[in-house]
């Protein structure tokens, strides 16, 4: 348990009396540990999309929250999630993104692994010219695969185990978007890319959550998607959000735009939403095109933003993909600043948390008791066992 425990007591209040998380669960590595266990262990975090491991024998090595992780696509292309440690000698068997052309090796001693986590070699483990031994039963020893699904192309892991399944688990999203369960493209080189930004991941989510700042960080989107054709979404415990009701779809030099995702209903002709799944990935759609962001917390102060561009078919014009992902990476980077400086603001010791607009902020202040209580609860679990 943290040493540095907080009181979240008013954290979980009605948003209209709630203060937000203490400082502490921005600035303070203790804290930050607590955290990576009952917040991110716990719960179905984002770790990459498939589009990172599109052919057999893909592999992606990543470390996420110090634990040293592989995305592979085994040869019967489904992606798995292993730890990336020979079960030998715990040594790092992937360092550099690859391809597995036969068997996972260890570079120390050669133990051999399939892409599908078997071990499948253990040379002169019995001694020279032995590969076998009875005190090595290899259908034990395979890697360790971690908990994962695939929803939206995003790869979600469970590092615990303990999590309900990802469908029943997020079931309400999954209805909702229901529309949008038909086959995701990405675009490609060209549609993803990274942002690196100091401050803790939470932010990043708070932020996504609420349009409350469009009008002063975003003005060229404001300028034709206005706050007030904003709502709020909110699915208390699981994810929060905000839509817009004008849309308004990127074209071409000929006024050529994106193909729709076939039989998405009249109502997301001119609407879009943008949804926080906690804990850590930020997703949106549209009716021609949508995203996946998956935010990898390096560290209290640092943050990764992963971000890729999905369209509903596999060819889609250059120029137009090119000109979507810069739009959006200009939009992603407005929030920059905001984050950063939000950031900084959580070293002022007498800064109580802060409080929210009953109206305005309610999606992050759902987010902020959504975190509260998984704390609280692993802080039960732990006094229990103690």
């Amino acid at each position: 348990m943290s040493a540095h425990i907080t009181d979240l007591s008013a954290v979980r209040r009605h948003v209209s009396e709630a203060q937000g998380l203490p400082n502490p669960h921005y600035v303070d590595p203790a804290v930050f540990e607590e955290e990576k266990h009952a917040v991110l262990f716990s719960s179905w975090a984002g770790l990459g999309v498939t589009a990172d491991v599109p052919e057999a024998g893909d592999a992606v090595p990543i470390t996420f929250l110090g634990m040293p992780l592989l995305i592979v696509r085994d040869k019967n292309e489904t992606v798995r999630v292993f730890q990336n440690i020979c079960r030998h000698r715990g040594m790092m068997l992937v360092e550099e993104p690859r391809k597995i052309e036969g068997a996972i090796r260890c570079p120390y001693h050669s133990w051999c692994y399939g892409t599908d986590g078997r071990l499948v070699s253990t040379p002169h483990v019995g001694g020279p010219g032995q590969n076998t031994h009875e005190s090595i039963d290899r259908n034990l020893l395979g890697l360790i695969e971690v908990r994962s699904h695939i929803w939206r192309d995003v790869i979600w892991i469970n590092i615990d185990g303990k999590a309900l399944p990802f469908e029943e688990e997020n079931a309400e999203l999954i209805k909702r978007w229901a529309e949008f369960d038909k086959p995701l493209f990405h675009g490609g080189a060209d549609s993803k890319f990274q942002l690196k930004v100091n401050c803790n991941w939470k932010l990043a989510v708070e932020n996504y959550c609420e349009s409350y700042h469009l009008p002063w960080v975003h003005p060229g989107l404001n300028s034709y998607s206005r706050l007030e054709d904003h709502y709020h979404i909110e699915e208390p415990d699981l994810f929060s959000g905000q839509g817009t009701l004008v849309y308004r779809q990127l074209k071409g030099a000929d006024g050529q735009v994106f193909e729709d995702f076939e039989g998405v209903g009249a109502k997301w002709n001119e609407a879009a939403e943008y949804i926080s799944v906690y804990p850590n990935v930020l997703l949106g759609v549209h009716r021609d095109h949508a995203f996946a962001i998956v935010l990898i917390p390096d560290a209290q102060g640092q943050t990764t933003e992963n971000i890729h561009l999905y369209y509903a078919t596999t060819e889609t014009d250059d120029a137009m993909r090119a000109a979507n992902t810069e739009q959006w990476k200009l939009v992603f980077e407005e929030d920059i600043f905001v984050v950063e400086g939000m950031q900084k603001g959580r070293h002022a010791q007498d800064f109580d948390g802060g409080r929210f607009s009953a109206v305005m902020d309610s999606p992050t202040h759902c987010f902020h008791a959504w975190v509260a209580g998984k704390i609280e609860n692993h802080r039960a679990q732990a006094h229990a066992v103690e």
